[in-house]
């Protein structure tokens, strides 16, 4: 696990992207005069990064990018990917106190969310197999303008699929597609007209019928949009009895306490919007150490 993470961290962004999304992000933090920085001077000083609920941490690029930008540099005292309990020194942070606090906001918002997502998607994976089953649990587009990166990223570290990242990387034809172009069929039709050979074409079906239709029609994957766990079984034994080799996606109001039901044969992927709309955020704080003593001899309370 440990080896593909790093794998992943290195190659999931890129260093220009990242750059430019932490500058944007201290930019928006402080547009003008830092008046707290004023206060404080340009002292260095090394501050404890604390976790202080249990979750799985994510986001250390992130985190690490924000204070690079400000001259500060971070050692780390856990792994991407890591469960953690409360309460712990995760991380240390050394540069100018000024620098500290410009980066301190902006950093534990990262890591709090990107933690909060990977935590939600570790829960899932664990329940996926527990349950043995075989398929992908995915995330969806409804990530925050901005920020669809670390949550995507953070997804991943949870150990589920990404789904597709953004409207280039997959053509995925939903309800107001189809209505504009007149029928599934045509949709289809001009969508692998555009697409080529290179992109996959999903349809966002609302029965078994819809979903057969965009089969005949050629598309790769059929979601099963809004259909109850009883309306699963005989829709999927449908759609591959005709055609075997289509991917049939689960998808709308699914949750943790719901996913077991549509983990069942003949599904191939779940997706749910909870990942990334409706995780609880893991709790991190950034406390300045005083005095000269090393943060990591001192009682984190």
């Amino acid at each position: 696990m440990r080896t593909y993470v790093r794998k992943m961290r290195a190659a999931f962004y890129s260093a220009v992207t990242l750059k430019h999304m932490v500058r944007e992000w201290l930019k928006e933090d402080t547009p003008n005069f830092d008046y707290g920085g004023f206060v404080v001077g340009e002292k260095e000083e090394t501050a404890l990064l604390l976790i202080k609920s249990p979750g799985v941490v994510a986001g250390k690029p992130f985190f690490d990018a924000i204070f690079k930008e400000l001259d500060c540099v971070v050692s780390w005292e856990c792994e991407e990917g890591d469960f953690l309990e409360p309460i712990q020194c995760i991380a240390i942070v050394t540069g100018k106190v000024r620098q500290l606090l410009l980066g301190e906001r902006v950093a534990l918002n990262c890591l709090s969310r990107a933690s909060g997502i990977a935590s939600l998607a570790r829960q899932l994976a664990k329940i996926k197999e527990a349950k043995g089953w075989k398929g992908e649990i995915a995330g969806t587009r409804k990530t925050t303008p901005g920020f669809r990166l670390v949550e995507k990223y953070a997804l991943l570290v949870g150990s589920v699929s990404t789904h597709r990242h953004d409207l280039s990387s997959m053509i995925m034809l939903k309800d107001n597609h189809i209505w504009t172009s007149g029928s599934i069929t045509q949709a289809v039709k001009d969508a692998k007209i555009v697409g080529g050979f290179s992109l996959k074409v999903e349809v966002e079906c609302r029965s078994t019928e819809e979903a057969l239709e965009a089969a005949e029609a050629g598309c790769d994957i059929v979601m099963l949009d809004n259909f109850s766990p009883a309306a699963i079984p005989d829709a999927t034994k449908r759609i591959k009895a005709s055609y075997p080799n289509i991917l049939i996606e689960a998808s709308g109001g699914i949750n943790e306490e719901t996913i077991q039901q549509y983990l069942v044969p003949g599904v191939d992927i779940v997706s749910l919007s909870r990942l990334t709309q409706g995780y609880d955020v893991v709790d991190f704080s950034l406390k300045i150490q005083k005095n000269g003593v090393d943060p990591r001899n001192l009682p984190v309370k």
